[in-house]
């Protein structure tokens, strides 16, 4: 177990942890929750090692192993399945050991060193790292490309896939979903529900964290409190602990008020004296309970849109995707990613837009926001249409040098020049005052945008948008790197909004609180979708099973298919050397069709036992389902090598009778 005893942390001068003490039990699934800049980052550089307590006792024991994400972006040109492999330290260490064993000649060493290589399962390295690989949202083509070729969002999740390969005891994951899509969101839970170690999170995604775990380690004001329970039980029990602080804080200022007047009244009086005197004793040693000093609560809201077209646009058989590059050959064709697409939007729409990874969800929205033309039909857009568009990579285009009020002093500017202010205030006190709303005050007004924390960005972004006073607003994946208060902010302010919404985003408690309606984009279409979210969940991950069984039944397909040899020009009168042939071979055809008959039920069996883990179990269950898994796959690794000597023995009888 992992036990934390008066630990105090300091960051330079300022405390983090003042007296923490906390046990960590074998499996236990931890959420570590807090404000930003509470101190999370810094108790996970505890546990990893790479930050030494100041004060106290930290105990981890030194046998467990650990897995967590590396936040250094990956710049190598091995494949992404490599690079995933690479992850599995026991095998890399294996790997290592063979390759020195092999430059010996201690045959001992060498067959010790295959052994290990084998049990480390160097057999079944490849589809473990790729069935990883497909589960966060990559496709089968993908899988070999190098690691460089991707943007940085996806090489986050190749360093993800990379940290749930390597075997561990403990799990650290910070902000594990920040770059994956919903489909590829709840793959991951279903992962991490499986996993058997101890694990700690830090996650602003509140199903997430009721999903995944079942303790909640809480940081506030330098304390580290544990509770029982995912983050809704903890928001129950920390709710009813705030009410109990309140109100024994509310009798106790009673109790010394009067204890106070008992002692003014008669501490002049002898014949009181010692009475007097000893309620000044008594207040003296009574333990004060502290004040209830409520987290600062952050708002905001969208101001009532100037007009409100309706419909706010209409769409007549549009087609969504990307032009061909400028370097490409003339006549290259543009990619059509989604095509013929009639719809309409209204005002006062609340729309959820889902779609598995790479089905076209962001091309749509920035189809619909103009960062793209459209490639056929017509999009008409409402007189006064205002739109207010929250991008993916929004962080990216501040201007890191800038602060916060150079970026909204030019964003009045340049609405002033488009003719696009609608009734807002352009003068720099103004301008101070909206951002004192989104806590950009003091000095932080002059900050600039390149020393500020993803959150603080994304605040600042927000606060720009809010300012133009759209009427229809799409939101691409609007909560990455927001904290939990910030979400909830965003939630009510989307819901008190009298405009349109469009939203993309993988915060499920986010579309539930937000969306009325949903519009599924899949197989280059358009459709409403009629479930609900949990409706939606376990649609994703019936397709991620039907894609990565697709991938595994074409990678068998592959190994298994037979070698094409060139028929044997045989003369008529070679019959009997043709019956010869036909003898020797056949003892080997006959138990190649049993080996062939054992790996199919093998191949149904092993489905059958990923499609069962992948459903809560008791973890004996889990244990014993996972057992066979690996006898299967071993079985299966082992008939597939004797598959090829029999293929290769026919092979070695027709030429040598050729």
């Amino acid at each position: 177990m992992i036990t934390i005893k008066n630990v105090t942390l300091r960051r330079s001068a300022k405390v983090l942890l003042e007296g923490a003490t906390v046990t960590l039990n074998p499996t236990e699934k931890v959420g570590l929750v807090g404000r930003n800049g509470a101190g999370k980052s810094s108790l996970f550089a505890l546990l990893n090692g790479n930050l030494h307590e100041d004060s106290g006792e930290f105990y981890i024991p030194s046998q467990w192993r650990m897995g967590q994400v590396s936040q250094d972006m990956p710049e190598t040109d091995q494949s992404a399945t490599e690079f995933v492999i690479e992850g599995d330290t026991i095998l890399f260490d294996a790997r290592a050991e063979v390759k020195a064993a092999e430059t010996t000649e201690d045959g001992e060493r060498l067959g010790n060193a295959y052994m290990a290589l084998y049990d480390a399962g160097e057999h079944d390295a490849q589809s473990r790292a790729q069935a990883l690989i497909l589960g966060l949202g990559f496709k089968t083509t993908e899988l070999d490309n190098p690691v460089n070729s991707f943007s940085g969002g996806w090489r986050m999740r190749l360093q993800l896939a990379r940290a749930l390969m390597c075997p561990s005891d403990l799990l650290l994951l910070d902000e594990p979903t920040n770059h994956l899509d919903l489909d590829a969101l709840v793959w991951l839970e279903a992962w991490l529900k499986r996993y058997e170690g101890t694990m700690v999170v830090i996650s602003h995604d509140r199903e997430f964290l009721d999903a995944v775990t079942n303790v909640t380690l809480h940081i506030d004001a330098g304390k580290l409190m544990r509770y029982g329970g995912n983050y809704s039980k903890f928001e129950d029990m920390r709710a009813e602990q705030m009410e109990l602080q309140q109100n024994a804080f509310s009798k106790q200022q009673d109790k010394i008020e009067h204890l106070q007047k008992f002692i003014a009244r008669f501490k002049a009086k002898a014949s009181k004296a010692k009475q007097a005197q000893s309620r000044v004793k008594a207040l003296d040693r009574m333990e004060k309970i502290a004040p209830l000093l409520a987290e600062a609560d952050f708002s905001f809201e969208f101001k009532e849109p100037a007009n409100l077209p309706n419909p706010m646009l209409s769409m007549q058989g549009v087609s969504f995707g990307y032009p061909p590059p400028v370097d490409a050959p003339a006549g290259t064709p543009p990619t059509v990613i989604v095509k013929n697409v009639s719809r309409s939007v209204l005002a006062g729409q609340r729309i959820g837009i889902l779609g598995a990874n790479g089905q076209g969800k962001s091309t749509v929205v920035k189809t619909i926001a103009r960062d793209l033309g459209a490639l056929g039909g017509e999009v008409t857009e409402g007189k006064g249409l205002n739109i207010g568009y929250f991008a993916q990579q929004e962080l990216d285009v501040l201007r890191p040098a800038d602060n916060p009020l150079e970026h909204m002093i030019a964003l009045a500017r340049k609405l002033t020049a488009d003719g696009k202010l609608a009734g807002q205030a352009t003068r720099e006190q103004d301008l101070r005052s909206f951002l004192g709303q989104f806590n950009f005050g003091g000095d932080m007004v002059k900050q600039a945008v390149g020393s500020m924390s993803g959150g603080e960005k994304a605040r600042l972004v927000l606060c720009m948008l809010v300012w133009q006073r759209p009427n229809l607003l799409l939101m691409d994946e609007p909560t990455n790197h927001l904290d939990l208060a910030t979400r909830e902010a965003l939630s009510m302010a989307l819901n008190e909004f009298e405009g349109t919404v469009m939203l993309v985003s993988h915060d499920r408690a986010l579309l539930r609180a937000v969306c009325d309606e949903f519009w599924m984009v899949s197989r280059g279409g358009i459709e409403p979708f009629d479930g609900d979210l949990d409706d939606y969940q376990r649609y994703l991950l019936d397709e991620g099973k039907r894609l990565r069984a697709e991938a595994v039944a074409e990678a068998n397909a592959a190994v298994l298919k037979p070698v094409v040899v060139a028929p044997v020009v045989v003369a008529k009168d070679n019959s009997q050397q043709r019956k010869d042939i036909n003898e020797k071979k056949r003892p080997l055809k006959k138990e190649m069709d049993g080996v062939e008959k054992t790996m199919a039920t093998l191949e149904s069996e092993k489905t059958a036992l990923h499609d069962k883990l992948a459903k809560p179990l008791p973890p004996a269950d889990i244990a014993e389902t996972g057992k066979r898994l690996k006898v299967v796959e071993d079985e299966l690794a082992s008939l597939e090598l004797r598959w090829l000597e029999l293929t290769e023995a026919m092979d070695s009888i027709e030429s040598a009778t050729a």
